[in-house]
């Protein structure tokens, strides 16, 4: 990986037409460097707004390519959430509706962005529409941001549990209580 990652950052300035055919491909290193070069356009400050939205709206039109865990980390925090941090965040309320399981967890992934600048609101409500996800790779990134999110606000984590311990997935639950002190672990893992 560290070797396409290297290889992304050469190509930093990929056109998204570009990026799209890398994405057809049923390689999935080809698509790792795909969703890589987009990641890094999106973190670098140098890149306009319009070059910004075409990549949001690439991430989305092929979702269907970006489908793995993998992928969807790799490119939702600064692709999807660094292009709406200053927009409505509807597209990820009906990602976090969606059927297809990574599109489910770019809802949650993607604000990662949000958490890092101390908006936290999407994330738990985001994580509370995906509380009772079945599918384990969305309980994993549920818990993990929930728990992320909470080391900023500790009483947003805990009204949080308080809401959905109950019947949150084992997964999802022990990834969320993870940080907490040992009695308020076992507290919320019992209710279970």
């Amino acid at each position: 990986m560290r070797e396409v990652f290297a290889l992304a950052k050469e190509f930093i300035d990929t056109d998204p037409a570009e990026i799209e055919v890398m994405l057809g491909s049923p390689d999935h290193l080809v698509r790792v460097g795909a969703v890589s070069i987009m990641d890094f356009q999106a973190r670098r400050r140098s890149t306009p707004p319009e070059r910004r939205r075409e990549l949001f709206d690439l991430y989305l039109r092929c979702h269907d390519r970006i489908n793995t865990w993998d992928l969807v980390d790799r490119a939702a925090p600064h692709v999807v959430g660094g292009y709406l941090a200053d927009r409505p965040r509807a597209p990820l309320y009906a990602l976090a509706r969606s059927q297809d399981w990574w599109e489910r967890r770019t809802a949650i992934v993607a604000t990662y962005y949000f958490i890092r600048n101390d908006d936290l609101d999407d994330t738990f409500a985001i994580a509370g529409l995906l509380a009772d996800d079945p599918e384990p790779l969305v309980q994993k990134a549920v818990g993990g941001w929930v728990r992320e999110a909470g080391k900023r606000d500790p009483d947003m984590l805990l009204a949080f549990l308080d809401a959905h311990a109950a019947t949150m997935p084992r997964t999802a639950l022990r990834n969320a209580v993870e940080h907490l002190d040992a009695g308020t672990r076992h507290r919320y893992l019992a209710r279970a």
